[in-house]
C-alpha cells in the first residue's frame, strides 16, 4: 500500500466497504425496536415510557463514550478500534436475546450502543486519511447511504424474519453478524499512515490530545452548528428508530404489522436516497455558488417544516409525510463535514466525536422524553393516545425553529487556531 496512489478498488473493497457494513449493521440495531414493540409490550410489559428508555439507551454509551474515543481513533486508528467495538456490540445483541426483563434489555441495549459508537466516526476519520479533502461530503454521504440500507434491513426483512424465528433468535444472528464484520475488519483494511507520522496521532500525550477536544467544545462555530443538528437528529433518529411505528398504530390508525412495516420500508428506502444524493445535491448547489453551509441550512429548513406536518396535520398525506422525513432528516449530516474543515484533518476524529457527544447525548434524553409525553394521555383500546403524539413532535418543531434562529444569528465563522496544531 503506497500513500499517493491508492487504487479505486483499494478504496472501494478494502477501505469504503468494511466501514459500510459495520454502520449497516449499526442502522439495523438503531431501528429494530420500531419494528418488534408489539412483541416486547406482549413479553416484558414495556410502556411507551419504557419503550423510549429502552431504545433509547442505545445512545447512553454512544454519547458518553465519544471524547474518548476521538482520542482513540486519532491515536490507534478507525481499524482497530472499530474490531473491537464491533465485538462489544456483538456480546451486547447476544445478551438482548437472553434478555428476559426490562432491566436486562437496558444493560444489552447499552452495550450495543457502545458497540457501535464508532460507526461513524470511525468511517469518518478512515476518509480523511484516505481521500481528499474535496470528496470528504460526497464519500460521507455514501457512506450514510449504507445506514439508509440498515434502516430499510430493519422493517420489512425483520418484520418476515419473525415469521420463522423468535426476536431473541433474530439478537443471536446478529450478535454472529457483528463478530463476523469485526473479523473482516482486522483482516482487510490496512493501516495508513499520517502526515504526522505513524498510523495515528500516537506522537501526542494524552494529556495534549485531551486538551484539544476541549478546545473543540469551546469554538464559536462549532456552538452556531450543534444546536440544531443536535435536535434535528433527535427528531430524524429517534423517530425512524422507533416512534414512526407506534405513530403509524396509534395516529395513522394503521393495525396490520405488514403495512406498518411497508411504510416504514419506504421511509427506510427515502432515508438511504436522501444519505446518497446529499453530498451530490451540495456540490450541485456549490457548482452554482451556494455555499455548503447553505445547502445544509435550506434541507433543515424544509426537514423542520415536515416535522411540523407530522405534527399539527397528521391526517394529510401521512405516508408522503413519511417519505420527506425520511429524505430530508439524511441531508443536514452535510454539516458535520463543514465541522471538520473548520479544524486541523488530523483532529477529525475528536471533531466528529465531539459533535456525537452532544447529538446522542440529547437524543438520549429525547427520545425517552418522548415516549414519558405520550404516556401523560391514558392509553387506548390499540395502543397510546395521538394527543401525545401531538405534543411531543410539536415540541421537536418548535426546538428546530429555535436551532434555526440561532443558526442564522450568530456571527461565528471558522477559525484558524494555530494552537491546535501545536499540540500535534
Amino acid at each position: 500500500m503506497t500513500r499517493n496512489a491508492p487504487t479505486f478498488a483499494t478504496l472501494l473493497l478494502r477501505i469504503f466497504l468494511p466501514f459500510a457494513l459495520a454502520y449497516f449493521l449499526s442502522y439495523i440495531f438503531r431501528g429494530v425496536n420500531a419494528v418488534i414493540f408489539p412483541y416486547l409490550e406482549r413479553d416484558i410489559g414495556i410502556t411507551a415510557g419504557d419503550l423510549g428508555l429502552l431504545t433509547s439507551a442505545f445512545f447512553l454509551f454512544f454519547a458518553g463514550c465519544q471524547p474518548v474515543l476521538g482520542v482513540m481513533l486519532d491515536r490507534y486508528g478507525p481499524r482497530k478500534v472499530q474490531a473491537v467495538l464491533l465485538a462489544v456490540a456483538a456480546l451486547g445483541s447476544a445478551l438482548f436475546g437472553l434478555s428476559l426483563s426490562l432491566g436486562e434489555l437496558i444493560l444489552a441495549r447499552v452495550l450495543i450502543g457502545l458497540g457501535f459508537a464508532g460507526g461513524l466516526m470511525a468511517a469518518i476519520k478512515a476518509i480523511t486519511l484516505w481521500y481528499p479533502p474535496h470528496r470528504w461530503g460526497l464519500i460521507t454521504g455514501f457512506h450514510m447511504m449504507t445506514g439508509g440500507l440498515g434502516s430499510m434491513a430493519a422493517t420489512l426483512p425483520v418484520q418476515w424474519s419473525l415469521s420463522v424465528i423468535t426476536w431473541q433468535g433474530l439478537f443471536f444472528w446478529l450478535s454472529g453478524f457483528c463478530l463476523a464484520t469485526s473479523a473482516i475488519l482486522l483482516i482487510v483494511v490496512p493501516e495508513r499512515a499520517t502526515a504526522h507520522g505513524g498510523a495515528t496521532d500516537s506522537g501526542a500525550t494524552l494529556r495534549d490530545q485531551f486538551r484539544i477536544t476541549g478546545t473543540v467544545l469551546a469554538d464559536g462555530f462549532y456552538w452556531r452548528i450543534q444546536p440544531l443538528l443536535a435536535v434535528q437528529q433527535l427528531a430524524f433518529i429517534g423517530c425512524i428508530s422507533l416512534w414512526i411505528g407506534p405513530w403509524l398504530r396509534d395516529v395513522g390508525c394503521i393495525t396490520d404489522k405488514d403495512l406498518r412495516a411497508d411504510i416504514q420500508l419506504y421511509a427506510a428506502a427515502a432515508t438511504t436516497v436522501g444519505f446518497a444524493m446529499s453530498g451530490v445535491i451540495a456540490g450541485a448547489f456549490r457548482r452554482i455558488g451556494v455555499s455548503g453551509f447553505g445547502t445544509a441550512g435550506l434541507t433543515s429548513v424544509l426537514f423542520a417544516l415536515v416535522c411540523g406536518w407530522l405534527a399539527f396535520l397528521p391526517s394529510f398525506e401521512p405516508v408522503l409525510a413519511w417519505l420527506l422525513f425520511g429524505f430530508l432528516g439524511a441531508c443536514p449530516i452535510q454539516y458535520m463535514p463543514l465541522m471538520v474543515a473548520a479544524f486541523p484533518t488530523h483532529y477529525a476524529g475528536r471533531v466528529t466525536t465531539s459533535s456525537n457527544l452532544v447529538v446522542f447525548t440529547v437524543i438520549f434524553a429525547g427520545q425517552w422524553a418522548i415516549g414519558k409525553i405520550v404516556d401523560l394521555w391514558p392509553r387506548t383500546a390499540t395502543g397510546y393516545s395521538p394527543d401525545g403524539y401531538t405534543w411531543a413532535f410539536g415540541a421537536l418543531f418548535i426546538l428546530q425553529l429555535a436551532g434555526l434562529l440561532w443558526l442564522v444569528l450568530s456571527r461565528a465563522r471558522p477559525m484558524a487556531r494555530p494552537q491546535l496544531a501545536v499540540a500535534g
